[in-house]
């Protein structure tokens, strides 16, 4: 951009919300505006964006030489099954709605990561087809929610008095710690929980990326699941679990952590005996010793258990 300065930050009008903010190199600005009409369809040009500046700011400031231009709406839309068939969709495939909070991002990748270990062992034969219909059961309802709340967004962008009023009323609820707690869990998706039943606050939740320490080395939870292989975290007494006819497909890790148990948007929680972490990091099983129940969580989630 040349001539005079422009008015950097975020600008809010009749017409909605634009911001001009300088990019880390120094030289480079982004630009975000809203057209006084909608419903173009083609792609947009350098002109477009020259005359919605201008309409908006009463001059393009000189812009030249854009990296990319992109145009997006406040369109909303989901499929109503993730899965038909053979048909998969995950991304943006699945669910479209505006870019506010950046919660595209982390929905697509985390429909790609539930979605791939569990295509991976049906392609593979160790779980039967019906494991791909909790792909549909535990993602749909998590696009849905983000889908509300970027509806729920481009309302508070309105500049008539009654959403100014409610913008600050959002304002303040935010300030306090509870609700402030609540959002920035949900908007990176760090309080998803898929309903797995009843049992410990961990179960269907994401495992939190512990410092643990092993007979080996020290190591980090999410380390473990780099081979994208799921992973029976024993922190009890060693060697106290035989899951010999799962030992292909999962690892057994015995290994201890001091320090407290702490979840986004819940807070503290007991500090469990064992945990079985599937592929995507999610908590598909919690217990003991005892084994209560595990046998049926490795059925379900990896596999009828091989022949002895």
């Amino acid at each position: 951009m040349t001539e005079e300065p422009p008015e950097w930050g975020i600008r809010r009008d009749a017409l909605g919300i634009h911001s001009l903010s300088k990019l880390e190199d120094g030289k480079r600005v982004r630009v975000l505006v809203t057209e006084q009409n909608v419903g173009a369809t083609s792609e947009p040009t350098l002109r477009d964006l020259s005359e919605a500046l201008i309409a908006v700011y009463g001059t393009d400031y000189g812009i030249h030489s854009p990296t990319s231009i992109s145009r997006f709406t406040d369109m909303t839309r989901q499929a109503a099954a993730y899965r038909k068939g053979r048909l998969l969709l995950a991304g943006d495939a699945a669910h479209v709605h505006p870019p506010d909070g950046g919660q595209g991002l982390q929905t697509g990748v985390q429909d790609a990561v539930n979605l791939g270990w569990k295509l991976a062992q049906v392609v593979k034969g160790t779980s039967p087809e019906s494991l791909l219909d909790t792909y549909h059961a535990e993602r749909h309802p998590v696009a849905a929610r983000v889908l509300r709340n970027t509806m729920a967004s481009i309302v508070l962008r309105r500049e008539d008095e009654r959403t100014k009023a409610l913008r600050n009323t959002m304002a303040e609820l935010l300030s306090m710690d509870e609700p402030r707690k609540r959002f920035a869990a949900m908007m990176p998706g760090l309080d998803i929980h898929y309903d797995l039943g009843k049992g410990h606050a961990l179960l269907g939740r994401r495992m939190p990326d512990l410092d643990l320490v092993t007979t080996n080395r020290p190591l980090r939870v999410f380390t473990l699941l780099h081979d994208a292989r799921p992973v029976l975290l024993n922190l009890g007494e060693p060697g106290g679990f035989d899951i010999t006819p799962w030992a292909d497909r999962v690892q057994l890790i015995d290994a201890k952590y001091v320090g407290a148990w702490e979840l986004p948007a819940i807070g503290a929680v007991t500090a469990p005996a064992a945990v079985l972490i599937r592929p995507d990091g999610y908590v598909a099983w919690v217990g003991d010793l005892r084994q209560m129940g595990l046998a049926d969580a490795l059925t379900t989630w990896f596999g009828t258990p091989a022949a002895a």
